[in-house]
């Protein structure tokens, strides 16, 4: 089984090229992130050439965080800038090579919502395949994001059938699909066609992967007897030292060199 670090959560006190090194030295598969766009795409291109990773994906922008936006492309009469962020996410993704871009939704609800965000995902959807970029969309649960639209995993499936594109994918984050609706594996099976990406975090402390509600042995055994090889993304918080965290990824390759050498 192979994972990504989530540098959004994971190393989040280093400069992004340094924690791209640091997942690299820990024995990550590959990495992921949330809002780069600080740091210049070409020093992030060169710590990725530099250790062999490769970026998974990365959130367009939120808006103005100081006024609790979260999202734009599901904000009626916010489309120029919905758009603007789709733009700004795929040109970053492209200067390093990032396979995917998950398109924020917002804190909103109601239908002309749903028809703001089912037209900028077109939008999204037609200029990142020029690219081959796949676009993602995330159900996230009410306590981390009070008021966010997109609030379930049979919302992102009906949206994801409606804009009808191939390269439209359900992010499934385990954390965020417990605390919403539980039966995890059961959707993570019923949905596997849709699914871009699975990312992992304790319930419901978010932390390290290694206790709380879910069990994860059991999870990525799961995963495995469905067929998903990709590498799956550890977004939790860590607390002050994510290298004291990572017992459950030295425990997990070791597992999986087990199970090799049995075959």
């Amino acid at each position: 089984m192979k994972f990504s670090a989530n540098l959004g959560f994971l190393w989040a006190d280093r400069p992004l090229p340094v924690a791209i090194r640091a997942a690299k030295a820990a024995g990550f598969d590959a990495v992921e992130c949330h809002w780069p766009y600080d740091v210049p795409a070409d020093e992030v291109r060169a710590a990725l050439q530099e250790t062999g990773l490769s970026m998974l994906g990365l959130n367009t922008r939120r808006g103005n965080v100081s006024h609790g936006e979260n999202g734009l492309s599901a904000l009626p009469g916010r489309e120029v800038e919905a758009r603007a962020a789709i733009d700004e996410a795929l040109a970053y993704a492209r200067v390093i090579g990032a396979g995917a871009v998950h398109v924020m939704a917002g804190n909103t609800s109601g239908p002309r919502a749903r028809a703001s965000f089912v037209s900028n995902l077109l939008y999204a959807c037609e200029q990142g395949a020029k690219d081959s970029i796949t676009i993602l969309i995330e159900p996230l649960n009410p306590y981390n994001a009070p008021g966010y639209f997109l609030s379930s995993t049979s919302l992102a499936a009906d949206i994801i059938r409606e804009v009808g594109r191939l390269n439209l994918k359900l992010m499934f984050d385990f954390y965020h699909v417990q605390i919403i609706e539980g039966d995890v594996t059961r959707r993570v099976e019923h949905l596997l066609p849709l699914i871009g990406h699975i990312q992992i975090a304790a319930v419901p402390d978010r932390g390290a992967p290694d206790h709380g509600e879910l069990d994860y042995r059991y999870v990525f055994d799961r995963i495995t007897a469905l067929g998903w090889s990709r590498p799956i993304g550890a977004e939790y918080l860590p607390g002050a030292n994510t290298d004291k965290t990572l017992g459950w990824l030295a425990a997990q390759k070791n597992a999986s060199q087990k199970d090799h050498s049995h075959v």
